[in-house]
């Protein structure tokens, strides 16, 4: 079973009672969550599990980076709490990804999506670090490994979308953050895109976060993210 909706609310709180609180004002306009490092680290795992005993899928978005032992033991422990998405990072190389798809066969639901290039990262900030390669061209040489991998998919910017969907062909999720809602202001997202634009160019997922969840009316926020992609 793939992850259904493709909106995905991001909870980028410090605190489980504000992610709660945002939640219990989305009602059943959300059912897909992102819990990522800072709200797992406030908040704790058992938060992901009583996401999913309200019926909600959460993208537990970790970006494993680490020995390929300890990353089987991390998407493991994502599938017992009963996580659709987890994240590693692609740079690890394929041994990190190749051990973390195999570790995530034992939980039939949990997809492994490899982070390709964060979307508040510029060329410049790679060849800071020794990569000489543009940002969109770097995305592609990492998803094309991600793939070789065994990912379930990749998360990119909207930007590299289209792309990336003719490089891992129709089947693979392209999971995108860095969405900004129509005239809004691209935050610290260097490669941004609309709801709409990010699915026209290949995107399975898009991820929302305070565009919806710091809304004066989230739900009608959430509601213009749906009517931007006919939905």
């Amino acid at each position: 079973m793939e992850p259904t909706s493709p909106i995905i609310v991001a909870l980028d709180f410090d605190s489980r009672r504000a992610a709660e609180e945002a939640i219990d004002r989305l009602g059943d306009e959300c059912r897909f969550y992102k819990v990522g490092l800072e709200l797992l680290t406030a908040a704790g795992p058992d938060f992901v599990q009583h996401l999913v005993a309200k019926g909600k899928e959460v993208f537990l978005d970790l970006k494993l980076f680490e020995i390929p032992n300890s990353v089987v033991g991390a998407v493991r422990a994502a599938g017992a709490l009963g996580a659709s998405m987890v994240t590693v990072h692609s740079m690890g190389g394929t041994g990190i990804m190749a051990a973390a798809v195999a570790a995530a066969r034992d939980f039939p639901r949990l997809r492994v999506l490899a982070l390709t290039v964060v979307t508040s990262m510029t060329s410049s900030d790679l060849a800071d670090v020794g990569v000489n390669a543009s940002a969109e061209e770097q995305v592609l040489r990492l998803g094309r490994l991600a793939d070789r991998a065994g990912c379930h998919g990749v998360i990119a910017s909207p930007q590299e979308a289209a792309q990336l969907r003719g490089v891992l062909g129709p089947s693979s999720l392209i999971v995108t953050p860095g969405i900004t809602l129509p005239g809004e202001d691209r935050a610290e997202h260097a490669r941004p895109g609309t709801p709409r634009a990010a699915i026209a160019a290949g995107a399975s997922h898009i991820v929302v976060g305070r565009s919806v969840t710091r809304a004066s009316d989230p739900v009608a926020a959430v509601r213009l993210v749906r009517a931007d992609l006919g939905l």
